[in-house]
């Protein structure tokens, strides 16, 4: 039905917009009450907020690259591949739920990501976790919303080859 795609759509928008509004709206916190590369501390510096402006990608590369290729493959190259991402996800209905709220997060992250990059010429990272012996680089909210979608995709595709192997008890029978 017409209806049921129409309200697909949406859902699938909002939960994208949902991730993007909650990473500019953490990034702009961040952005008017910590000044760059000072650190709050909690939790006996397990878990810092630090504000760095990231010029390029994940843990900082690319940063180095000059500025119109920097555009292209920071900015323009993730937008189409989200503006991909968003007409794949309403158009292919036989996606599981898990895998579409997935990909939403994995787009909203993106999406938060390369907005920053497009109005403020870097990405604000500002979350940093140490627990020895695992600690992070900084990351963001846009990051989070990523590697979530991540998660929940690998997690869908685990549960559904677990669901798909044999039953030992019947084979063996």
């Amino acid at each position: 039905m017409k209806i049921d795609k129409l309200v697909r759509a949406a859902i699938i928008i909002a939960i994208i917009m949902l991730n993007v509004g909650c990473d500019q709206v953490s990034k702009a916190i961040v952005r008017n009450h910590i000044e760059a590369y000072s650190s709050l501390r909690f939790l006996h510096d397990h878990f810092m907020l630090t504000r760095v402006e990231n010029t390029g990608a994940f843990l900082s590369l690319g940063d180095q690259i000059p500025g119109y290729l920097h555009s292209i493959l920071l900015s323009v190259i993730p937008g189409v591949f989200l503006i991909w991402g968003i007409w794949y996800l309403i158009t292919n209905t036989r996606l599981s739920r898990a895998t579409v709220i997935g990909i939403c997060f994995m787009v909203g992250g993106g999406a938060g990501n390369v907005f920053d990059r497009i109005i403020h010429g870097s990405v604000t990272d500002f979350l940093y976790i140490d627990f020895p012996p695992f600690h992070t680089g900084v990351f963001n909210m846009a990051d989070l919303s990523i590697t979530t979608g991540v998660i929940i995709i690998l997690i869908d595709m685990a549960m559904k080859k677990w669901k798909e192997r044999p039953n030992t008890e019947q084979t063996q029978g």
